[in-house]
């Protein structure tokens, strides 16, 4: 048995976790003394503790057993009934450690002797409790992480529980976020994830209407930011014009609110009133220039004419006949074309001798 001295009022007073209690002078097993104490080196080094203990009774890799008093890595784990496995990360990591100058060589320790430890917060530094992180997928997992300067234990963590990911995401908009994030960043460079969430969102009619929204948002404000970046405007027949002034100052006050946004706020209706109102200043400016709106007629005019005369083009005549499915109603609606066609003719002609 060990005798302990109760702390004085003021040392308890200091200690967050003590109970209160009325004892002078208590004895306390000698088993309860040593789980204090090894839960306080644990508290100070965290796996060094552990690690010390592989270290200094494990044979290092190439030594003979006649020649060291340490035996196998398989020998300890079976002593410590678990598997060689978790026992080699923990010699890997008293390796790397020593490697860096942190704790002194496999061959200078002695089963039994303890040394001076590094603080605990170094440990996850070089541990890995995860076996992944030997694979070829666990390198680029913990490549990955020490980039973006996280612990590659949290990163290799996560990658192994991916229900616990998905839990994440489903309850945290803040993770649901980062999520996002990365996933467009993988995109870029992964044709194979493209194609996966092409197909996911074309499957979904939620995800479609958002994407075809998104799309046309994105579409006004690129009509407006041309406007703005190239002094180019596009007019409603699409003709590609010198950008009037004042219709640039317009683009121009309505972008700078849009790029004021935040990627939180929905840019639908910000798009929405930038274009129609820079779209209505263009159509002013046509009609207001002779020139302009004479060649904005004519592009309209050319632009129908090649419409319906593609049109006419695939109509399949053959397979009509072939088939006996003609009507009268067609052919009444193609009389009544061919008459529109010819008083069209008719009035071009007219209106082409007279300028003559």
């Amino acid at each position: 048995m060990t005798t302990v001295i109760a702390p004085s009022e003021a040392e308890a007073a200091q200690a967050p976790d003590a109970e209160a209690t009325d004892f002078v002078v208590q004895d306390v097993p000698d088993a309860v003394v040593r789980d204090a104490r090894e839960f306080g080196v644990y508290a100070r080094t965290g796996g060094w503790a552990f690690a010390l203990k592989v270290a200094r009774s494990v044979r290092p890799g190439g030594q003979a057993a006649q020649d060291s008093p340490k035996v196998s890595a398989k020998a300890f784990a079976e002593l410590a009934e678990c598997s060689p496995e978790r026992v080699m990360r923990y010699y890997k990591a008293w390796d790397m450690a020593a490697d860096d100058g942190l704790v002194p060589q496999f061959e200078a320790l002695v089963p039994g002797e303890d040394i001076e430890l590094p603080e605990a917060d170094v440990w996850l530094s070089y541990y890995s409790s995860r076996s992944s992180a030997s694979s070829v997928r666990g390198h680029a997992i913990t490549a990955a992480a020490e980039a973006e300067g996280i612990r590659p234990t949290k990163a290799l963590e996560v990658a192994e529980n991916p229900t616990a990911l998905r839990a994440a995401i489903l309850a945290d908009p803040g993770t649901a976020e980062a999520a996002r994030g990365a996933l467009l960043d993988r995109m870029k460079d992964d044709p194979a994830l493209q194609t996966g969430m092409a197909r996911a969102i074309a499957r979904t009619d939620e995800l479609k209407k958002a994407v075809a929204g998104e799309a046309k948002a994105a579409d006004r404000i690129g009509y407006v930011r041309q406007i703005v970046e190239k002094g180019q405007v596009r007019t409603p027949a699409g003709q590609t014009v010198e950008a009037p002034a004042a219709v640039r100052a317009e683009a121009e006050r309505h972008l700078s609110l849009i790029d004021e946004l935040d990627d939180s706020e929905e840019t639908g209706e910000w798009a929405g009133e930038a274009y129609e109102a820079v779209k209505g200043m263009v159509a002013e400016a046509v009609e207001a220039d002779p020139a302009l709106r004479v060649q904005e007629r004519r592009t309209k005019f050319y632009n129908s004419l090649q419409k319906a005369t593609k049109v006419f083009e695939e109509l399949t005549l053959d397979e009509v006949l072939e088939e006996d499915v003609l009507e009268d109603d067609m052919l009444q609606r193609l009389e009544a074309l061919q008459e529109a066609i010819g008083s069209c003719i008719s009035a071009l002609r007219k209106a082409t001798d007279a300028s003559s």
